[in-house]
């Protein structure tokens, strides 16, 4: 069977098509290219990427390259010695504008220029020295999956017209918020932003940021969950500059335009959008690619602030075996263990109490353990314990290699249903 989701993305193109908007025109190597280029990428968290249209064709990122320098700037730094140069807070201007805290000269925060700006001193500043456009265009490879290039065309382009970003730079220079030489910064910011990229790498960074930050194909950890977490809260509110808020109650999904025609979504946990279309509106980003957005929104139900079915249980099975002394519950769990979802657990062994003498939570089936529902789960293995009830866990992808519930009490841990003593008889007829 040949899958539907092609045909439907190259309708949403086929369908969203104005003729309206400009080209970058100040940027003259932006100004020449072919407005009718039109490209959509979607690529999930677990790494199926959809591509129709023009999604091979290069162009230069822009300030699509933002959030993910400011990612690597908390990777590197961390983020208090990020937030003592760079605020969080939305402007309500324009990307090109002053928007600078009184007194102490800080930009509100990374995704405007004077914010990119000290975002990119900061990660040049770090050892070793004059290497800070390398290891960006090392980090923004690792995202895409291949390796990337500079246009360097673009970058003169882009500098030799670049007298608001220079201003920019020399007014930060003059607050402190870093100590290097302003033309250097604005130079290798220029570069920054001239790296080429096609909508399908673009695609497969966003979905970079969905899947909580690991590479889908090459399950490279890139960044942190909290730097994800920072860096997609920026986005939603900062991300589109002055019109973040009309995005935000409109389409509703963290996202980051650039002045080339990319915009770049992402659904946390789902999948990441790219799309690209060179003409622009008012607020210097792509006209068609708003309304790409849009109508993926309204269609795949993808705002974040869409009400989702309350959560299921993860309980996939529960059985009993055996009798007397050999008796034993068999839970088993699958999907993410999340609070919402180990609760639904606890309410069901209250609700139905184990009455075994043994436990056995089979973790075989579950993706991914979060810090709240780990607690909530030992908790709750602790106090079984505490009730007389013995419990093993079946965790052959070690969510838990070791756990330990307090008091002491460390619960055995298994590969395989298999490995179950031999006085467990049940055991025989299960699978696995």
């Amino acid at each position: 069977m040949r899958s539907p989701i092609p045909d439907y993305l190259t309708q949403v193109l086929d369908t969203c098509a104005p003729d309206s908007g400009e080209l970058a025109e100040y940027i003259p190597e932006l100004a020449a290219v072919d407005p009718d280029r039109f490209a959509l990428s979607l690529v999930t968290a677990e790494g199926d990427a959809y591509s129709v249209g023009d999604h091979q064709d290069a162009f230069t990122i822009q300030s699509i390259s933002k959030p993910f320098v400011y990612g690597l700037a908390l990777e590197t730094l961390g983020f208090e010695a990020v937030l003592d140069h760079v605020g969080v807070e939305p402007s309500g201007e324009a990307f090109s504008e002053i928007s600078l805290e009184r007194n102490t000269g800080r930009p509100l925060n990374p995704m405007i220029n004077a914010g990119a700006l000290a975002t990119h001193a900061l990660v040049a500043s770090t050892p070793p020295a004059d290497s800070g456009v390398e290891r960006i265009l090392k980090l923004l490879s690792s995202l895409a999956g291949r390796e990337l290039d500079i246009d360097e065309k673009v970058a003169r382009s882009e500098l030799d017209n670049g007298y608001r970003n220079l201003a920019l730079a020399n007014l930060l220079r003059s607050y402190d918020v870093f100590t290097g030489d302003p033309r250097a910064v604005v130079e290798g910011y220029v570069r920054q932003c001239a790296v080429r990229v096609t909508t399908a790498d673009l695609g497969m960074m966003a979905a970079t940021l969905a899947s909580g930050g690991v590479q889908p194909h090459t399950g490279e950890q890139i960044f942190s969950r909290p730097v994800v977490r920072q860096v997609l809260s920026v986005m939603a509110t900062c991300g589109m500059y002055d019109a973040a808020g009309d995005w935000l109650t409109t389409i509703g999904i963290p996202a980051k335009s650039g002045v080339s025609g990319g915009i770049i979504g992402i659904l946390p946990g789902q999948l990441g959008i790219a799309v690209f279309s060179p003409r622009l509106d008012p607020h210097g980003t792509s006209a068609r690619g708003v309304e790409v957005c849009e109508r993926l929104s309204r269609d795949m139900n993808l705002h974040l602030m869409d009400a989702p079915m309350v959560a299921h249980s993860v309980l996939r099975r529960r059985r009993e075996f055996g009798d007397g002394d050999t008796a034993v519950t068999l839970l088993v769990l699958q999907g993410d263990l999340q609070f919402t979802n180990v609760e639904t657990i606890v309410r069901d062994l209250i609700d139905e109490p184990i009455v075994t003498p043994r436990l056995v939570l089979d973790l075989a089936l579950v993706r991914s353990v979060f810090p709240a529902g780990s607690r909530v789960l030992l908790e709750m293995v602790r106090r079984l314990h505490l009730d007389g009830i013995e419990v093993m866990f079946i965790d052959p992808e070690e969510h838990f290699p070791d756990p330990e519930v307090g008091g002491g009490y460390r619960p055995v841990v298994l590969e395989s249903i298999g490995e179950l003593p031999m006085d467990l008889q049940w055991r025989r007829g299960l699978p696995g």
